[in-house]
């Protein structure tokens, strides 16, 4: 097993998240990630759209931005 840490986020709404995740993972194998690095991919994904109110979407730079800014 291989273990994904998070980080503390501060949670609005979580509706869409899990989707998010999924859509975000399939995007990454697809694009050649490993399943781990597509995970990893997928939960900094899910962890931007939780921050925002409602079903939320994301862009590539909030992505990017996840991932520089908490590993």
């Amino acid at each position: 097993p291989f273990h994904i840490p998070t980080m503390a986020r501060e949670v609005y709404d979580v509706s869409g998240a899990g989707d998010t995740a999924i859509a975000a993972f399939t995007l990454a194998i697809s694009g050649g990630a490993s399943p781990v690095e597509a995970a990893i991919l997928a939960n900094h994904a899910a962890g931007v759209v939780v921050g925002k109110s409602g079903t939320a979407t994301h862009s590539l730079q909030e992505w990017l931005n996840s991932v520089r800014d908490h590993g």
